[in-house]
């Protein structure tokens, strides 16, 4: 059952306040009488009304002054004003001050009764409003990210529960799994939002240039620097720092972010004066972290100091369930910016789609559905738009036929090279021979490598650091 309107009637005047009050009962209201400003002031200050009536001239003072008081203390309650003075600036200046309407006195019944059903619809209104706002925050920073899988909707939970936490946040999950929308996302969900987001890609650069893009440095702190430089760590102050691909920082990196991450005061690369930031650190590896600690490649105090909370990405053949909304999603894009008008997948290209590995996870998932529209020659995808990996026709991790070049050594291990190795470790070889011969090839250019080589020029940065091909004697090698 609804509750009856309530409502807070002031006028000087007593036997017109009470008779509007008697009339007022009639319709069904619960009415308050003041009849004076402080009466009005007092009432307010202890009692929520949903709409006040008040006379613009109430003895020696103003009805202004009790519209503005109104709107401080109660700024869902409607007001609206009566006088029997109104000229069109008293409705301006009224109206500014958040009076919902002006009425002219001697009032008439049906006139009032309209003004309180429009005020009513109007709170109404910015009530469902605010309640829309309230759904759609609630989603803020996840809508970017699509999942019916139970594991995803337990990291939603998390991301509630963390988002507004001081701690260290680490996310972990192979490439193309989002570990940066989710680093996004947390961000979006907390009271930082509106700060900065800077995100930093730490298996991009080597040790010097890293240690300037999170710290800064002073002008004359190496050949080349000219000027003071602002570091990533300041430029995320108020918001947050995304740190991706930690795993790959060096020992000397390690012991510079353990010092951050405890006091969040550092100097600047060739600088003495100590900087004090306030931002909010995500990490993200595809690393085994704990791997890397048990072999000393990496800090076990750092492990525990980034380790608070883990928040562990599944990968996208762990959640197939999730691959007919994404590349309806993907679809969907791809189809706006090639112009193209496409239906969507037939069962059994999504059969094949769900079935693969994805060993590229979402980003991989994503380049699929891009080429197919792309590609495609009618407006409905089947298994004949599929690159053939996805089809089982080709396995894109295949070592190649080695070369008959005689200067380019064979890429295929054998066997006893091999045996007591992990599958990394065997990979090792030949990956590196495939990146040394395509930068070769291209004569060192790194955007036509990774582009060959199809992967992001990233990902081609890591592994060249991570194979010793970074060195700069190697282009001037046989």
């Amino acid at each position: 059952m609804n509750q009856p309107i309530s409502l807070l009637l002031v006028d000087d005047d007593h036997h017109l306040a009470q008779s509007m009050a008697d009339w007022l009962h009639e319709q069904g209201m619960q009415v308050a009488v003041a009849s004076d400003a402080a009466q009005a002031r007092s009432q307010l200050s202890s009692t929520s009304y949903d709409i006040l009536l008040t006379d613009l001239r109430l003895g020696a003072d103003d009805g202004m002054d009790l519209i503005r008081f109104s709107r401080k203390a109660h700024p869902e309650t409607a007001v609206l004003v009566m006088t029997g003075y109104a000229t069109p600036d008293t409705a301006v200046a009224a109206v500014r001050e958040g009076a919902f309407d002006v009425l002219t006195k001697p009032l008439i019944d049906e006139e009032l009764a309209l003004a309180m059903d429009r005020a009513m619809a109007q709170r109404d209104i910015a009530k469902e409003n605010e309640s829309l706002k309230k759904q759609l925050d609630r989603r803020s920073g996840l809508e970017n990210i699509l999942s019916h899988d139970y594991r995803m909707l337990k990291i939603f939970d998390i991301i509630d529960n963390v988002a507004d936490a001081k701690a260290s946040i680490l996310i972990t999950g192979e490439n193309g799994t989002g570990k940066s929308m989710i680093a996004r996302a947390i961000h979006g969900r907390s009271s930082r939002r509106g700060g900065p987001f800077v995100e930093v890609a730490c298996g991009a650069l080597p040790d010097t240039l890293l240690e300037s893009e999170l710290f800064g440095h002073v002008a004359g702190a190496f050949t080349g620097a000219a000027v003071d430089k602002v570091g990533k760590f300041e430029l995320a102050s108020g918001g947050t720092l995304f740190l991706d691909e930690i795993g790959t920082a060096s020992p000397a990196m390690q012991v510079k972010l353990l010092r951050v991450l405890q006091e969040f005061q550092f100097e600047r690369l060739g600088g003495t004066e100590t900087q004090s930031v306030d931002t909010r650190v995500i990490l993200a590896t595809n690393e085994n972290l704990q791997q890397q600690v048990a072999s000393g490649a990496f800090r076990q105090d750092l492990y525990y100091r980034i380790n608070v909370v883990n928040i562990q990405l599944p990968s996208l053949r762990e959640r197939p369930g999730d691959i007919p909304i994404l590349a309806e999603h993907f679809l969907r894009e791809a189809s706006e910016t090639s112009g193209r008008p496409i239906n969507g997948f037939d069962a059994d290209a999504m059969d094949r789609l769900q079935r693969y590995q994805w060993p590229g996870n979402v980003r991989q998932l994503q380049n699929v559905v891009e080429r197919a529209v792309l590609l495609s020659r009618d407006a409905d995808l089947t298994v004949e738009d599929l690159p053939p990996e996805v089809l089982g026709h080709a396995d894109p991790l295949a070592v190649p036929t080695p070369s008959n070049d005689a200067n380019e050594p064979s890429l295929a291990p054998r066997l006893g090279d091999v045996q007591g190795k992990s599958l990394r470790d065997a990979l090792e070889g030949p990956e590196r021979q495939i990146i040394l011969q395509s930068l070769r090839r291209h004569n060192w250019n790194r955007a036509a490598t990774a582009d060959a080589l199809e992967i992001n020029r990233t990902t081609l940065y890591k592994k060249m650091k991570r194979l010793g091909l970074d060195d700069p004697r190697l282009q001037f090698s046989s």
